[in-house]
Order: structure tokens, then C-alpha cells, then sequence
């Protein structure tokens, strides 16, 4: 029997053609993005501003900073600007990329060939994870990197699951408009890069669609890839500040933080999908993006980084590990629904318990969760702070107070006084960390300084007195960065600020 001719047409996919995808399933994928919504918007009033948002009301529009790129802080301007300067107002823009990640997980589990219960547990499973839930309550940059990452894994997937290399160009567009954000996209890029070359399709790295992709992305990331380079590549100086003064700690913290990422209930189900990604034939096209997660994870190890890093990826494996839990509850009995069912109630409950203001502020710091959740234990005290700051300012002589600016160790301090101070005495706060740095010196004549600090001694050697007036508690015992600092009067920079300033930089 003779053969067909040939047609001469190399596909730059596994597969020929790809299955259609099952339908989506609205009905439980929209109703936890609306569950997700509804939990994160009735708790974002709660406790205060996390230091990170106190610090985005301050920064003006500018198309970068020395720490980050400017979509955030952008995003807070806007949110505020309509709807009006207040707490749940700055955490909209938070809700919504969590929202947004929820419903693109649920269809990446749908590409991997999921019906209506793995997109189901998909979203759920997601939007009551652990960190989705604890980044979704503050408006921080990896809030954003959620819907980021979210978008790019499912348009990779599409790309390679359906042999579409358009999307590839979709890819391209979404990692260059991320890089307005941060540039930590091209982390997850360069694993699936290195996931390609060791276990395929290796003839991707050749296609003229993925290339495409490259470019797109460098195009609409060059106005923030311009900024660095012309700023002296600022990241790399801040990147290299966090991993020296908090990489070794990140590196003892991150593979346990893989196993509550999403919580520990759900880690079998990314165990599950990282198990089922490299071994079925059907998912090989994707083979790549569980080698990326591992690549990952060893250069974050490598670099101190962030321990949340990897979860883009992560997220990926737990989409499939849905898919895959799925297909073992419908070979079984209904006792596998409910043990399933458990365990995604049970996450619920401890992740929210931990991730969101449940617990009274006047008992937090009675429970583990201030050690655990940092974002908690960041969001308490700044009023309580800022008026025993305040005290001292006001028992100034009225000289003094004409003369006088507020010094502060962080960002965080700076922003909280900048929020709750008069309008009159804003324009006087001042601190010497990462960007703020650039709105000194002081007026040379501003020789009176009351400084908000943790280290009295070492800021004591810049000034000709430094005088503590007043201790900083926040009165629940919750320890964070600010508990157990000083307030002080500090008099004539030595010098001058033209001097004492440039000892005043840091990057963290």
C-alpha cells in the first residue's frame, strides 16, 4: 500500500491538532471569583495600611523609581483618585488582579483538558490559597505579578498545547507591559527557556512567532528598560541590597514556603500536577514549564531571592494537579469528593485566618500569625506612632517647630507620617531609603530634626545632640519593624545636610 505524498510542512507544535478545550464552566469558576471578591472586599478596611502602600501614596507619577518600576504605585493614584483617599479604596486595584488570576487559572486547568470539576477546584483552590489571599488584601508589586504571571503561563500553554504560535506573540505583549510592574518576568521566561532546550520542543526556540514574541516584549518594555539604563540599572543595585540583607534568611524559608504558598492541604495537588506534567505523553508539549519551576526555584535559592518567586509556575503545576485529582475522584467513590472537599474548606479557613484581618488587632500579637504573615504585622500601629511622633514635635519651642523636619529609618515611617500629619507639615518628612532618598537634602537651614528610629546611636554620629524624647509601642504587642524604636531630637547635622546626607542612603 503506498503511502500519502507528503506535504512538506513542518509544525512547530508536538501535535497537529489539538483538542478543543472543554467548555468553560462559569458557573463554579465565576462564582469563586465572586466569592474571592467578596471576602477580600469586606476585610481591606481592616487594621491599616501596609508599609509598601503608605509608601505608593508618596511617589510621584514618574516613569520609574531606584526600587521598581511605576505601574503600582501608579495603580494606587488612580484607585484613590476615584474613589477617594481611603484604605479599601488603594486595595481595589488588589482585589481585581487576584480576581483576574483566578478565573486565568481555572483556564489554564481547562487548556490541560479539565471539565467543569478541575476548573472548579482550580479557582477555588486559588483564590483561597494562601499567598493569592494575602497579596489580594495589600496592594503590593507581586499583587499585580499574580494576574501577570497568570496570563503569561496561559498563553504559554496555549501556544504549545494547541500548536498556535501566535500566541506566542500575546506572550511577548503581556511580559513587555509587565515590565512596567517589575522586571522578575523575565525569571519565569528564561526557566521556560532552559525548560525548552532540555526537554523540548526544542524546535520552538526557532520559531519566527516566538521571536516575534522577544521583540514585542522588548518594545513595550523599553521605556522602563531605558529608565534603568539611563539611572544606572537601579534594580540590580536593590536586587543585590535585598539578597545581602535578607537572602540567607529567604534561602532557609524557601522550600518550606513552597508548601504554603497555596497551604499545605493543597500541596498534594501541585505535587500531583509537577508528577503529572513530566510524565503524561498528552501534556509533553508543556514538559518545559515544570522545568522551569525547577529552574526557578534553584536560581532564587542561588540569588536570595523572594520566596515567592516561583509561584507563578507553581500555580501552573497546581493547575494541572487539578486536572489530574479530578480524573482520580471520577474514577472513585463520593468518599474522594469529600476528602478533596476537606481539604480545600480546610485551606480555606487557615489560609484566611492567617492571610486576612480576622483576628482582633488588640489579640494579634498574642497569636503565631504576625511571625508568620509579615503583611499582618506591617499593617499595625501607624496612627498610634505617628501621634507619639507628633507629641514630640508639638513639645517644641515654637523656633524650633519653624525649623524643624521629620527623619524617618523607612519608607514605611515616612508614608505613615505623610498620610496622617497635617498637610502643613508633610512637606517636611523626609527618609534616606531607596527613592525617597532623591527628595533631599533638607533645607540647609532645617537644623532641627525629629527622627523616627531604630538605631539612635549610629544616627546620633551625624548630629552635633540627639536627644530621645519618646519610645515607639503600638500597645498589642505586635512585633514588627517599628516596635521598640525611639523617637529623638537631633540638632545641627554635622557638616551641614550636604554632608550628612549622603550617609543617610539605603537601599532595602
Amino acid at each position: 500500500m503506498t503511502a500519502p505524498p507528503s506535504t512538506g510542512t513542518t509544525s512547530l507544535s508536538v501535535r497537529a491538532t489539538a483538542p478543543s478545550p472543554p467548555p468553560v464552566a462559569w458557573i463554579p469558576v465565576g462564582s469563586a471569583a465572586l466569592a474571592t471578591v467578596f471576602v477580600l472586599s469586606v476585610t481591606s478596611g481592616q487594621y491599616g495600611y501596609h508599609r509598601d502602600e503608605l509608601y505608593f501614596r508618596m511617589l510621584r507619577p514618574a516613569w520609574g523609581y531606584v526600587d521598581q518600576p511605576p505601574l503600582t504605585p501608579l495603580l494606587a493614584r488612580a484607585a484613590t483618585a476615584v474613589f477617594g483617599d481611603a484604605l479599601w479604596a488603594m486595595r481595589v486595584p488588589a482585589v481585581a488582579c487576584v480576581a483576574v488570576a483566578v478565573l486565568l487559572t481555572a483556564l489554564t486547568a481547562r487548556e490541560l483538558g479539565g471539565g467543569p470539576l478541575a476548573q472548579g477546584l482550580a479557582a477555588w483552590g486559588f483564590g483561597f490559597g494562601g499567598f493569592p489571599l494575602v497579596t489580594g488584601h495589600v496592594l503590593l508589586t507581586a499583587t499585580v505579578d499574580l494576574a501577570v504571571w497568570a496570563a503569561v503561563i496561559l498563553f504559554v500553554v496555549r501556544a504549545l498545547l494547541r500548536g498556535e504560535p501566535r500566541w506566542w506573540l500575546a506572550v511577548g505583549a503581556v511580559a513587555g507591559l509587565s515590565m512596567f510592574n517589575k522586571l522578575l518576568i523575565v525569571l519565569p521566561l528564561l526557566g521556560l527557556a532552559v525548560g525548552l532546550l532540555a526537554v523540548g520542543p526544542r524546535r520552538l526556540l526557532r520559531s519566527p512567532w516566538l521571536w516575534g514574541g522577544v521583540a514585542l516584549a522588548l518594545v513595550l518594555g523599553s521605556p522602563n528598560l531605558v529608565y534603568q539604563a539611563t539611572h544606572g540599572w537601579p534594580q540590580i543595585s536593590m536586587a543585590g541590597a535585598i539578597a545581602r540583607n535578607k537572602g540567607e534568611e529567604a534561602r532557609i524559608l524557601l522550600l518550606p514556603f513552597q508548601l504554603v504558598l497555596f497551604g499545605i492541604p493543597l500541596t498534594p495537588v501541585w505535587v500531583a500536577g509537577l508528577v503529572a506534567v513530566l510524565r503524561r505523553p498528552a501534556w509533553r508539549p508543556v514538559r518545559a514549564l515544570a522545568i522551569a519551576y525547577l529552574v526557578v526555584l534553584v536560581v532564587t535559592w542561588m540569588s536570595g531571592g523572594q520566596i515567592y518567586y516561583p509561584f507563578g509556575l507553581l500555580a501552573f503545576l497546581f493547575a494541572a494537579g487539578c486536572v489530574a485529582v479530578a480524573e482520580w475522584i471520577a474514577r472513585g467513590r463520593l468518599a474522594r469528593s469529600a476528602v478533596v472537599g476537606s481539604a480545600l474548606a480546610i485551606n480555606a479557613v487557615v489560609s484566611a485566618s492567617i492571610a486576612l484581618p480576622i483576628v482582633p488587632v488588640d489579640i494579634l500579637g498574642r497569636t503565631p500569625i504576625p511571625k508568620i504573615n509579615q503583611t499582618a504585622r506591617d499593617q499595625v500601629g501607624w496612627t498610634v506612632y505617628v501621634r507619639t511622633v507628633l507629641d514630640v514635635y508639638d513639645s517644641l519651642p515654637a523656633q524650633d517647630r519653624a525649623r524643624a523636619v521629620f527623619l524617618t529609618d523607612n519608607y514605611g515611617e515616612a508614608g505613615a507620617l505623610s498620610r496622617y500629619l497635617d498637610a502643613s507639615l508633610r512637606r517636611a518628612v523626609y527618609s534616606g531609603q531607596n527613592e525617597l532618598w532623591n527628595a533631599g537634602p533638607p533645607p540647609q537651614d532645617s537644623t532641627v530634626v525629629v527622627a523616627w528610629t531604630q538605631n539612635l546611636g549610629w544616627l546620633s554620629r551625624l548630629f552635633a545632640t540627639c536627644e530621645q524624647r519618646a519610645g515607639i509601642d503600638n500597645g498589642v504587642d505586635v512585633d514588627n519593624d517599628e516596635q521598640g524604636g525611639v523617637v529623638a531630637v537631633c540638632r545641627d547635622p554635622v557638616g551641614g545636610w550636604s554632608a550628612a546626607w549622603p550617609r543617610l542612603q539605603h537601599y532595602d
